[in-house]
């Protein structure tokens, strides 16, 4: 029986709803592979482009999904290089703790709040970097967007197991309620930041119509 099944044993009450080694581990392995993948593609076209600025990349399709403009600014490489070579670094460990985590390996407390720190930074840097395709730089990159929603899987799902083992404090309620609607949660935060992009570039979606 697992840690948190085994609290609410004997006590009359049914269990607490749980995430299973088997889903978090397969979140954050497919997760860390996409992640990784569109780094490495992203790395790819950046240098691509920097052997021939005429290159156009496999992801520009049109006059918003178009990866040349984005990887040409600024904000392509806030840190001093291109900002790909952060999720080929990270990425991979994301890959391999949900390879861990399938193999049934405990892994420590402190393990799982670094990766949470970790989420959180990445959900950070990729809500500003949206922020700064949508209104700033006026174009989108698939590649990126395959990041996006990545890391916002991977934050929601790391989030959730870490109250589940109360590595994060969380009112129990609470815990519980989230977890019984768990795919609900990213679910409906990419939707919103749909419904932008949609909104955002509306002008251009209503001529394919």
């Amino acid at each position: 029986m697992s840690r948190a099944g085994r609290t609410r044993a004997g006590t009359g009450h049914p269990p607490d709803p749980m995430l299973g080694d088997r889903l978090i581990g397969g979140v954050l392995a497919v997760g860390g592979l996409l992640g990784a993948l569109a780094a490495f593609l992203l790395t790819v076209e950046r240098i691509a482009l920097l052997k021939d600025p005429a290159h156009v990349p496999s992801c520009s399709l049109n006059p918003v999904l178009s990866c040349g403009p984005v990887l040409a600014t600024g904000q392509a490489e806030v840190f001093g290089f291109a900002n790909p070579l952060i999720g080929l670094a990270t990425f991979p460990v994301v890959a391999a703790t949900g390879a861990a985590v399938l193999a049934r390996v405990r892994l420590p407390r402190w393990w799982w709040l670094a990766l949470q720190t970790g989420t959180v930074c990445g959900l950070v840097f990729v809500h500003w970097l949206f922020f700064q395709s949508l209104y700033r730089i006026g174009a989108l990159c698939l590649h990126c967007m395959v990041v996006w929603v990545a890391v916002v899987v991977l934050f929601a799902y790391t989030t959730l197991y870490n109250m589940q083992y109360r590595h994060l404090p969380a009112p129990r309620p609470v815990t519980g309620a989230l977890l019984r609607v768990h795919s609900v949660v990213p679910t409906a935060w990419l939707l919103a930041l749909a419904a932008l992009i949609g909104i955002r570039f509306w002008s251009y979606w209503s001529t394919l119509l």
